[in-house]
Formats: C-alpha cells, structure tokens, sequence
C-alpha cells in the first residue's frame, strides 16, 4: 500500500510543482483590463508568465516554500503601461547628461534645475533643456529669458529647446557653435528680436531648422549614453510604464543605437521596445531602408527588443506638406509599396484631417495593389480626424495612435480651429465605435512629457496644462477605456495583444502596483499617481519604500 501510495505522490509530482508560483500578489484590487474589464484579488505568476488570477484564498494555495508572497494591502494593479508613440530611444541617450524641465510648476523652478546642474557639472560643460515643457506649465506663463540663463548657470553654455519652433542659448552657447550672425545658423532659422531690435538669445525657425541646430549639440558619451538609457528605462518603471512602441524620428541616426543594443544584449532591459525606423536624409530615404534592413526583417529581435518596420517620417517631402506635388507622392508610394511587399508594420506622422486625403489616397491605391490590412499601419497623430477619414482607416486594417498633445497646445488647437472643432478632438470615442484599434500615447520627450498618468488624466478631463477644459463629454472616454488604450490598444501596433496589456493567464507578467487607485481616485489626482512596484516578465524593476524588501 506505501509504495502505491507512493507511486501515486511520484506521478502527480510534476502537476503540483507545476503549479507551484514563483510570486503570488495577494488581497489587491486587479483591473484584469481583459474583455470584461473585470476585476479580481490576485495574481499568480510563474516562468514569467500569469499562471493565475482571482481570489487572494485560492491564489494563496499556490504559493509554496520558495515562492515569492507580495502584500498589495488593497492597492490597485493595473497591467503595464505601453506608449504607442514615444521617441524613447533618442530621449533615453541624453537622459543622464540634459536638465529635465517635464512638470516643473514654475519657471524659477525651472530655472533653479539650471542652477542645482551647474553646480554639479564642470565649468564649461554643456547644460541642455532638450524639450518636454510649455510656458502654460509655469505660473509666470512665459519664456526664460537669456539674461535668467546667464545668473542660473555662468560658467556654462546653456541650450533651451521648446517644441521644433524655438531655442534659447547663452552667449557662451553661441560662442561654442560658432554663431555670430544669421548666415551662421541653419537654413530658415532666425535671431529672434526684441521690441528693441536687439537680439534676445533666441533662434526661431521651422521644425527642420531647430532639427539642424539641435544636431550641432555635442552628443554624450558612449557611457553616457548607456547610463542614460538605463535611467531613463527605470524612470519609465517608476511610472508604471513597462514597454513603448518607438516611431524613430528626428536626431536619430543608425549611429544612435549602440546603447540600446548593448543593454538587450547585456539583459539588462527594463521595458520592451519595438523599434521603426526613419529615412534620414532627403532625397535618399528608400536607399537607406534597403540598406538598414537587408539584415533586418519585420518582427526581428525577441519580446524585449524588436523591429516594428518604418516610420514615422518616411520620406521628408511629404512630411508635414498638406499639398504634395505629384512627384513626392510618387516618391513615397515606391517605399510604402516596397514596405508592404517586405511585409513591413508602417506608421505616418499626419497632422490635419483637411488633408489627409493625400495620405489615404495612397494606402487605397497601395492596397488594391498589395494589401496591407494584416499589416497594422497607422496614423500618428491626427487629433481632428473626421468619422470619413477613420471610416476609411477601418477599412484598410488600420490603428490610430493619439497622443496628449493638447495638454500643451490646446489653446492654440482653439484658436485655429473653433472651439467646437476643439470639443471632439481626439474623437477617440468615435474611432472605438468604429472598430479603429486606438493605441494611447505622449509623442515625448521633445514636445511632451512622458508621463502617462499626465496623459491619462488627459483624456478624462480634456484640460490643457493650463487648466482650460476644451474637450465635451462626447468623445470623453471613461476610465477604462482610456486604461485599454494605454495597455492591450497599445499592444496591437506591435503585435503584440495576445502577449501583454491585459492580465490574463499565458500572458507576459508586466504589471504595475499603483500608489493610488486609478478607478476612484478624483480625476485631478491621477496626474500624480506612481507605482510602487513595477515587473516586466515577472522580474521586479522598480520598487518603492513599501516594496523594497522583495
């Protein structure tokens, strides 16, 4: 009878170690984010993945002598954060060496960061303000001036960038760069005036003319740079933000992706990348996607690292150029085609709905000739987009990736368009009504902040950084919509929905502990919501006071 018994115990062994956890988190509220929205009390994690989630008294029966038990004492649990569209690669590599401006309630707190760098850095060495802020954010509600520049940081070059229409530099910025008159400067770039007619430090000019100036910069140093994209990575953890999906862009060359490849290579990873690339140079885009992908097909990498095909400026004629000769578009529809045929993901910066036709115009031409509907292209952007331009992108198996850029320019967006073209946009109701996959995002770190809970409360209020409500309730969405668009939406533009952004059994473990609870908390307060503990893949990668132990 014992060795029966004990044939018995030996058989069902291997079922019982199997469902033994590695980590169980216990009594918490789980917003599973899953079809049902549903909520639960736990979640068992093993080899990485979700084993299991529901009632902290069953989860518990999981746990045995090596397993992991977390506490979540009530606090909520959301799956981790995914950007749809963040240039993180390239806010990653300066991260260590910039000044960071995001947030900061003041310009004299701004300013007072200038002053604490300087006092850190040695004489002579560059202090940069790379983007990430708006004069709406400070109470002054204005600029800094060269002469506040000068007393925060006088032993220092300074250079101040705000959006891709202005930058600010100290005498000692210009000296550095050689700058002494107009003819010095990048091609479209101007002295800004003063009522005077003297010069205030500052450089106005179009989006490529700040592009130019910026590349002048010098860059950090390799080790820099590696330190530089591991904090920004866990600065990202330290928001609940546990992947992004990078659409290249501007600065950012073949050069610039060293960094990035020696963490993966290193597994040191701390949130999952998928990387587009972005034709650089005018004129000779095609030429260097043949080049930069010949070894490189779409979906190449593995679940931290991978390539997601081309974008977001495919080629530099048509970007931001609502009327299009018949040459460019001539241009760009021989890369689009060769993408397609490549069986590439594509993403496209468009802005305005008025004229957007010349873009659509041409994927409808593309697909009848080589369908893309498996292929999840998108449009970036597009906060005005009209219920015919989204009909359209229904119909090409399209996303749409929307990010918080009326938090910043809100005011103007009125100011252009009306406010009741104001009140419907982004019509992200609109698009989910239609079947338009929605992925959220920030479009940061250049001319936004990168932190989603910013955007999440965003999306709930419509209030502009400073505070004016623009959006009506109509394309308002609720709570987990907004939460969906932020995780399983964002999933979809690399693939990726059957993986991660809900918490559902087989999927990756990537999930946030937040330090409020996201459902109930006043939608002003979301803003400042944190996590207390973030994991990709099970692994723990950012834990505050509470979670520290583990």
């Amino acid at each position: 009878m014992k060795k029966f018994l004990l044939f018995i115990f030996l058989a069902m062994a291997p079922q019982l170690c199997a469902q033994t956890a590695d980590t169980v988190l216990l009594n918490g509220k789980v917003l599973t984010v899953d079809p049902q929205f549903s909520i639960q009390e736990a979640i068992a994690i093993r080899d990485g993945r979700i084993s299991a989630v529901g009632k902290t008294a069953d989860l518990r029966k999981l746990a045995g002598p090596r397993t992991r038990v977390i506490d979540l004492q009530g606090r909520t649990v959301i799956p981790g954060l995914i950007d749809s569209h963040l240039h993180g690669i390239r806010a990653a590599l300066s991260f260590s060496t910039e000044v960071n401006w995001i947030g900061a309630p003041s310009l004299d707190d701004a300013l007072g960061k200038i002053r604490q760098a300087a006092r850190t850095i040695k004489p002579g060495a560059w202090l940069i303000v790379a983007g990430g802020w708006n004069v709406q954010q400070f109470k002054e509600k204005r600029v800094p001036t060269q002469a506040e520049l000068i007393a925060a940081a006088p032993n220092n070059p300074v250079y101040i960038q705000l959006g891709y229409g202005w930058a600010l530099m100290t005498p000692a910025g210009f000296k550095a760069l050689n700058i002494s008159s107009e003819a010095d400067l990048p091609q479209g770039a101007r002295f800004e005036m003063s009522a005077a007619g003297k010069p205030t430090g500052a450089i106005t000019g179009g989006q490529n003319a700040i592009i130019a100036l910026f590349d002048r910069l010098p860059k950090p140093s390799a080790e820099d740079e590696v330190e530089g994209t591991k904090l920004f990575f866990r600065e990202l953890n330290r928001l609940g933000m546990t992947g992004f999906v990078d659409p290249g862009g501007n600065n950012l060359f073949p050069t610039d992706y060293p960094a990035l490849f020696e963490l993966w290579r290193g597994g040191q990873m701390t949130v999952r990348v998928d990387f587009a690339l972005n034709g650089q140079t005018p004129g000779k885009e095609f030429e260097e996607y043949q080049q930069w992908t010949r070894l490189l097909p779409m979906g190449f990498g593995d679940d931290m690292l991978k390539f997601n095909g081309i974008g977001e400026r495919i080629t530099w004629d048509m970007n931001n150029n609502e009327k299009p000769s018949e040459a460019q578009k001539d241009r760009y529809y021989e890369i689009i085609k060769w993408a397609a045929q490549q069986g590439m993901a594509l993403t496209m910066h468009w802005t305005r709905d008025a004229s957007v036709d010349e873009l659509l115009s041409l994927f409808e031409k593309l697909n009848r000739e080589v369908p893309i509907a498996s292929l999840r292209w998108s449009i970036a952007h597009l906060n005005d987009a009209s219920e015919k331009s989204l009909q359209r992108m229904k119909a090409l198996g399209m996303g749409w990736t929307v990010q918080d850029a009326m938090y910043f320019g809100g005011e103007q967006f009125v100011q252009q368009n009306g406010a009741e073209a104001a009140r419907r946009a982004p019509p992200v109701n609109t698009a989910k009504r239609i079947g338009v996959p929605v992925g959220a995002g920030t479009d940061a770190h250049r001319v936004a902040s990168y932190n989603p809970f910013t955007a999440l409360q965003w999306f709930l209020d419509g209030k502009t950084v400073g505070g004016a409500a623009i959006r009506g309730p109509e394309e308002t969405p609720n709570r987990a919509d907004a939460l969906r668009f932020y995780t399983i939406g964002s999933a979809w533009f690399s693939f990726d929905e059957n993986k991660r952004g809900s918490l559902e059994v087989g999927k990756f473990a990537d999930l946030a502990v937040l330090s409020k609870d996201y459902m109930t908390v006043p939608i002003e307060q979301i803003g400042s919501i944190e996590s207390l503990l973030t994991m990709v893949g099970g692994k723990i990668v950012y834990a505050a006071a509470p979670y520290q132990n583990h």
